[in-house]
Formats: structure tokens, sequence, C-alpha cells
């Protein structure tokens, strides 16, 4: 019985080609005319989908022999005008036009090992229910993220069962969260990818907020300054440090944080670790021209 499509020409490899040639082949071409590599293109959006069709019938055994003797990855041989059409009989292809029981098909069938027809997954006839082939099952993976890409968005590689994939990382994804992928697990089934975002050096998250902890001179703290603050998206603005300010006081940076969210900048104020004698002389004049007492109330009286 004629293929209607022959998908080891899809793939460039010969009807012998081993479970590794296929996977090679696959990985190349999936590389190829990928369409984050193609954007906007027709062909190549196509030749992507035929390829991936391919390589979910060659890469499952059970498909392939199906496809190998019968033409389908289900197996089911093309009787002209087919089963489960509700009309009582069965008509046959070539030109006969005649009508035949559905046990007589049944005790055909048998005769290639395929059981009954109720394996086709179709209605027999009246009364008798549809029978479906049952999901393929799942497969979790875990990947990590950087910290950048988690925020802003991106697309990152994975390899899976030495499958290469390019997958695309939604802007604001959290750390614990899974992504699902169809039909790219091994088999055919859904691919679950479980998200662990990678720490960052300096900023850190707080919901779609990031937090930059900006370290100040105690100069600066008093008099006040202008300070030039990084961003995660490589750019810097200048912020002004009001007079006064202490450790732990934040300034806002609006819509620099993660999809519409700010950034915070977390003031940290940075005294020398030693001072000549003059300048410990103006310290303890400092003090008793500004008295302060800031362990004042709860927890400290």
């Amino acid at each position: 019985m004629a293929k209607n499509k022959n998908f080891y020409e899809v793939l460039g490899v010969s009807e012998s080609a081993s479970e590794d040639d296929i996977k090679r082949a696959y990985r190349k071409l999936v590389r190829e005319f990928h369409p984050d590599r193609n954007p906007g293109d027709k062909k190549a959006e196509a030749r992507f989908k035929e390829v991936q069709e391919a390589f979910d019938v060659l890469s499952d055994k059970a498909k392939r022999e199906n496809y190998d003797r019968f033409g389908t990855a289900e197996g089911m041989p093309d009787f002209n005008g087919g089963a489960g059409r509700g009309e009582g009989g069965f008509q046959w292809g070539g030109g006969f036009g005649q009508q035949v029981d559905p046990s007589q098909v049944e005790d055909f069938l048998r005769g290639f090992g395929m059981g009954g027809m109720g394996g086709f997954g179709e209605t027999l006839g009246r009364g008798q229910r549809t029978r479906r082939a049952a999901p393929r099952p799942a497969a979790t993976h875990d990947i990590r993220v950087p910290f950048e890409t988690a925020a802003l968005g991106g697309t990152i590689p994975i390899s899976i069962n030495e499958r290469e994939l390019d997958v695309k990382i939604p802007a604001g994804v959290e750390d614990g969260k899974t992504l699902r992928l169809q039909g790219q697990a091994p088999g055919g089934g859904d691919l679950l990818l479980k998200i662990h975002i990678d720490p960052h050096p300096h900023f850190r998250r707080e919901g779609t907020n990031l937090v930059l902890t900006a370290p100040i001179s105690l100069a600066e703290a008093v008099l006040g300054a202008k300070i030039d603050v990084p961003t995660l998206d490589g750019s810097k603005l200048t912020v002004k440090v009001p007079p006064g300010t202490s450790s732990g006081g934040r300034l806002r940076l609006r819509g620099k944080g993660i999809k519409g969210g700010d950034q915070f900048v977390e003031i940290k104020v940075v005294v020398p670790p030693s001072i000549d004698a003059q300048s410990r002389k103006l310290m303890e004049e400092f003090a008793e021209r500004n008295p302060q007492a800031p362990r004042r109330g709860e927890p400290w009286e």
C-alpha cells in the first residue's frame, strides 16, 4: 500500500536507518528549520512541522512498524470508505462497491495479527463506542535559567536525551514554575520543564520588583549626593540621594523592574575603617553639635 507521505525522505534517511541515525537527522533538521532561527519564513515553518511529524512516527517503535507495514502510524489499511461511519456495513475500495459485514472485516484483520475493529479507535457501527488511544505520558525535566533571562525573557538551549531544543522563557517567570512543551518528550508526550532561577550577584527579586544595594559614603549620606545606578538591562540612571539618608532607605526607579515593576535602590552607608586624629576630633565635635538617639523605643527601651 502506498504511503501518503514518505517520512524517511522527510528526514533524509533510508528505510533501514537505525534509531540513532533518525535522531541525528532530526536534530540537524530541527536546528536548521526552527522558527526562532527563521522568523517569518512560512516554508521553514512548514518544513519544521513536517520534520516533527516524521520524527514522531519513526522514533516510536510501534508507530514505525505500523507505518512500514501499512503506510500509516495507526496501522489501519486504507479501506475505501473507512469504518465507523455508522452505515452498519463496510465498503471496500477498488470500485467493487460491495457491502461487507463488520464481523467479516474483523476476521480479515485477525489474519494480519491486528485483532478486532475496536483497536482502530473508531466507531464500528450503531451501538458500539469509540476506543481511543491512551495519551502518551509526559516527561519532567529540571532546567536552570539565568536571572536576567527569567526577568527579561529570552531563549535558552537545552539538551534532552541527546536532543537539542531552544526553549522560550517568558519574561517574569518565577522560580519553581513549570513550562509545558507539547509533544517534545521522548515518545511524543508533553515535556514539562521545571524552572530553577540562578541567583544574581547584585540584584534580587521581590515579585515584579528588583532591589539593588547601593553603597554610599558617610559624607554622601549626611550631605546628599547624585549617584549613577545600574539597571538589569545594562543601562544606568542618575538618582539623587537626599541629605540625611540612612542605611536601609530606598529610592524608586519606576518601570525598571520586571514586566512593568519598579527597581528599588537600597542605601547602605559605608563608614571608613579608620580615621586620623584630626578627623576623629571633627567627628567628636559633630556628635556634640548633632546629638542623636537612634536606639529609642522597642526593643531598646
